[in-house]
């Protein structure tokens, strides 16, 4: 599955795996999310529901780039620099240019967009 994430200036691409958990994310789209920074590794926003951990492994490394899923807190988060093993880390996808996702300023609103083939 193919998605956009439009921000101010600028669209991002991204590519969602098939998992239970991206495809209950894709269902809650068009969605806009305030993006703010975390731990200086990552834009994170929480949404508007839970997603399914069903299928999901216990956790995962993230590596710049990819679009998860923290279940603890059920929010959204996405990643600019590589973090080691988190439990409760899910990967939904992967931004297709993990460069792109700007930094600054620290919080901004994006819109994501479910593409249609």
């Amino acid at each position: 599955m193919k998605i956009n994430i439009i921000l101010n200036d600028k669209i991002l691409t991204a590519t969602l795996n098939d998992s239970p958990a991206s495809r209950e994310f894709a269902a809650l789209l068009p969605l806009t999310l305030q993006l703010k920074d975390y731990a200086r590794e990552e834009k994170i926003s929480d949404l508007p529901s839970r997603l399914t951990t069903e299928g999901s492994p216990e956790g995962t490394a993230a590596k710049k780039g990819d679009i998860t899923l923290y279940a603890p807190w059920g929010n959204l988060a996405i990643f600019y620099k590589s973090h080691n093993y988190v439990s409760g880390l899910i990967k939904l996808g992967q931004l297709d240019e993990p460069d792109a996702l700007p930094l600054r300023p620290d919080a901004y609103s994006a819109r994501f967009e479910l593409l249609t083939e």
